[in-house]
């Protein structure tokens, strides 16, 4: 029998990502399907400070193990920008402003870019297990694709060679940033 845990996030998108990567070793549920409501201010200054804030504040709420990730993208000629602010780059949580702001910035710059995902897994007994993943590429100057959300549609994977919003979700999961650190986190399971 799978183990079930708790993934803490209020996002769709990344819920279904994180079900799907994680179906063969364990029953996620939503913050909803586990009768909590939160929604702490990731006011963290790294991606593993923002996924602890969120981990811990879920916590609170199950006895269940609370699993939480930050993700951002990490822009080489804006020295690692947008990054932790990327899902409030300019503004709150609005992916076309957000895309639109990071296409002003990068005009005439190089468009090397990469995705980091820091995962945390916490126990009710405490411990914790943290793993990360990066997704390597470049920022294109106009959009491509229907699929994915936030900046996929922008950023083309190296590994994929086409944007993640091109990709189909099992392609995307495959070469991801949330993919490769959640795989990582799997081995540290074993």
């Amino acid at each position: 029998m799978k183990r079930k845990i708790v993934a803490a996030t209020n996002n769709a998108h990344k819920l279904a990502e994180i079900k799907s990567i994680l179906q063969d070793k364990f029953d996620v549920i939503s913050l909803d399907e586990a009768g909590i409501r939160c929604d702490p201010q990731e006011n963290g200054e790294t991606f593993l400070h923002n996924a602890l804030i969120k981990a811990h504040a879920a916590a609170e709420f199950t006895p269940l193990p609370v699993l939480a990730d930050d993700t951002g993208l990490c822009v080489d000629a804006l020295d690692g920008a947008p990054g932790v602010n990327s899902a409030r780059f300019a503004g709150d949580h609005d992916d076309a402003a957000n895309r639109k702001k990071l296409l002003e910035l990068l005009k005439g710059k190089s468009r090397k870019a990469h995705f980091t995902c820091v995962v945390a897994l916490l126990y009710p007994d405490g411990k914790i297990l943290c793993a990360t993943g990066e997704a390597h590429g470049r920022i294109l100057e106009e959009q491509r694709g229907e699929g994915g959300f936030g900046y996929d549609s922008l950023f083309f994977s190296d590994d994929l060679g086409m944007t993640f919003a091109e990709a189909t979700e099992e392609e995307k999961n495959s070469v991801s940033h949330r993919g490769n650190a959640l795989k990582n986190l799997l081995q540290m399971l074993h």
